[in-house]
């Protein structure tokens, strides 16, 4: 029999810069060397890496292009991010839900 595991709902996807960390763990460069390389500062790496500032797509393109995996795991792990917050901060509750006929 094959199980498949399903997400937590009520667990918060990780955000990029959680992925980032962990992918430098295993490298063995400096965090400013890292925004070196990915043409940006220091601060704005930091400020990834603390979740304090999300993931752009230009952002994506460059993280893609330094780690060899494209940019389309950096934005779906952002826009999973934004999409869990903003299921539980924003009341919807008002806006009606259209029908296509």
């Amino acid at each position: 029999m094959i199980t498949t595991a399903m997400p937590d709902p009520n667990r918060c996807p990780p955000h990029p810069g959680e992925v980032i960390e962990d992918l430098l763990a295993d490298l063995d460069y400096s965090k400013s060397r890292i925004a070196q390389m990915l043409g940006i500062s220091r601060q704005q790496l930091h400020a990834i890496l603390a979740a304090r500032k999300p993931v752009s797509p230009e952002m994506a393109a460059r993280l893609g292009k330094l780690f060899g995996n494209g940019p389309v795991l950096w934005l779906r792990l952002q826009a999973a991010y934004d999409a869990w917050h903003v299921e539980r901060e924003i009341d919807v509750s008002q806006v009606p839900s259209l029908r296509v006929a």
